[in-house]
């Protein structure tokens, strides 16, 4: 089994890659997940996610991507610092904000996510 920092890593390749299927493979069936943008889990499980947070964000952002620089581990938790860059689909602005996730992870999954981004970058891209 591997470790959770190796998870979490294993989360952003691929995502990285539009390996959607490979990135919930990864999520537990019953996740926790918080943003601090507009987007939001809509309904339970996995599908609350791609269609609350991936679709939504695939759609607004043209281009985008979350590059970590940094990881932080203890014990289930891995806190990741990185960036976020993207341009908006409709004005073609570019974002650079920073971020800070907080992962937990039980049984090999992902069982919590929590967001923490600079949310002002991103909104100066969108408007």
């Amino acid at each position: 089994m591997q470790n959770p920092e190796e998870i979490v890593r294993r989360f952003y390749e691929r995502l990285a890659a539009g390996d959607v299927a490979g990135v919930l493979d990864l999520i537990a069936p019953d996740i926790e997940w918080t943003t601090m943008w507009h987007y939001k889990v809509t309904g339970p499980g996995l599908v609350g996610i791609v269609d609350g947070i991936f679709k939504p964000l695939m759609a607004e952002w043209s281009q985008h991507s979350l590059v970590p620089t940094e990881f932080i581990v203890d014990g289930d938790t891995v806190v990741s610092l990185g960036d976020f860059t993207g341009t908006h689909a409709t004005t073609g602005k570019q974002a650079l904000a920073r971020y800070a996730h907080v992962w937990t992870i039980k049984n090999g999954q992902i069982a919590r996510f929590r967001q923490y981004i600079d949310t002002l970058a991103v909104e100066g891209a969108r408007s």
